[in-house]
């Protein structure tokens, strides 16, 4: 299993001029050897790129991509990395997404495909990252 980024999704559905290339090919390769999944948060802001619940469903369905909920355990380590972040001296007030991603990826046992590590890396140092 790996959870695809946002950033990575978008690359595609926007035609990044700078990142199309690399993020097509990665989510080729990947889906050669894992499943490929979004959960609630990617999805929430996905559809910032959308006009509607089915073309947003669409595409994460053409791309093969599963959609997969957030267990309990995740939104629990989400929290707790917020407050590592907070204490490090963070200045966000909510939890940010990518804790959502990088916990429910450590509470998976999966990867994260992503163009963006710094969090991921900071706070969910033992998720395999596939990045540039």
């Amino acid at each position: 299993m790996l959870l695809v980024d946002t950033n990575v999704l978008l690359d595609v559905l926007e035609d990044d001029a700078d990142w199309v290339e690399w993020s097509l090919r990665q989510l080729r390769m990947q889906a050669q050897v894992h499943e490929l999944l979004v959960n609630p948060v990617i999805y929430a802001e996905l559809s910032l790129a959308f006009v509607s619940v089915q073309a947003l469903d669409a595409a994460i369905s053409g791309m093969r991509l599963k959609f997969l909920e957030l267990p309990r355990a995740s939104l629990f380590l989400a929290g707790r990395a917020f407050v590592e972040y907070r204490r490090k001296g963070g200045n966000k007030t909510n939890v940010l997404a990518d804790f959502f991603i990088g916990a429910h990826a450590a509470v998976l046992g999966s990867g994260i495909l992503t163009r963006d590590p710094r969090r991921y890396r900071s706070y969910f140092p033992r998720v395999p990252l596939v990045t540039p």
